[in-house]
């Protein structure tokens, strides 16, 4: 019989979840490059074949939200209210993905990723992802190509800002100072782009 399709799908992520999280007890135990493929695989008592159907790579082991963190920064633009601005929407999911990424436990991840030549070089490249992504979700939002240099520049300053909060001693605080900015640069940028987006700089970024 069979197996029905959302029960593959819970047992695919517990299988993926699984992985992710013995790659990175092992990663910090004896350190990322120390750890192999191979030792992951067994110590998650799967095949190699199946960490690679769930991983395109060693590194995006240790980055395993990646996916989902593009997605909610895409949502945030798409799936915000008719007459919400752009720029407040996007200071909420980027909040949110710093709280994540800041919680307790969080220090000695990013600490393995800044000792990383291979892990600093990736995710550098999954955040220029990310801001094409979300640069082509706002120019979609507003019928614009995607090209547009408003909409890349203001994703790349969104994608600026989690980094900048995610490394600051009070995220909060940062985030307070550069999402005005943001605000600002949006609404300068809104004599050219459609009227839902030209939004004075006083409507903030709360």
């Amino acid at each position: 019989m069979t197996e029905p399709s959302g029960r593959r799908e819970r047992k695919k992520a517990a299988t993926r979840q699984k992985i992710a999280d013995t790659a990175l007890r092992l990663f910090l135990e004896r350190g990322y490059d120390a750890v192999g493929i191979r030792e992951v695989a067994a110590a998650a008592d799967v095949a190699v074949t199946t960490v690679f159907a769930h991983f395109a790579s060693k590194e995006a082991l240790v980055f395993e939200q990646d996916e989902d963190f593009e997605r909610r920064l895409t949502q945030a633009v798409t799936g915000r209210a008719p007459h919400e601005p752009l720029v407040p929407a996007l200071r909420r999911e980027i909040e949110a993905l710093v709280r994540h990424c800041t919680a307790d436990g969080a220090a000695p991840i990013w600490r393995m990723i800044d000792e990383s030549p291979a892990l600093r070089q990736y995710e550098e490249s999954m955040r220029s992802r990310h801001a094409r992504s979300l640069a082509a979700a706002i120019a979609a939002d507003l019928g614009l190509p995607g090209e547009t240099t408003a909409c890349r520049a203001v994703a790349r300053f969104a994608i600026d800002a989690f980094s900048l909060a995610r490394e600051a001693a009070e995220p909060e605080a940062a985030l307070d100072e550069v999402f005005p900015m943001i605000e600002a640069a949006w609404a300068a940028a809104g004599r050219s782009l459609p009227a839902r987006e030209a939004v004075p700089a006083e409507a903030g970024a709360g």
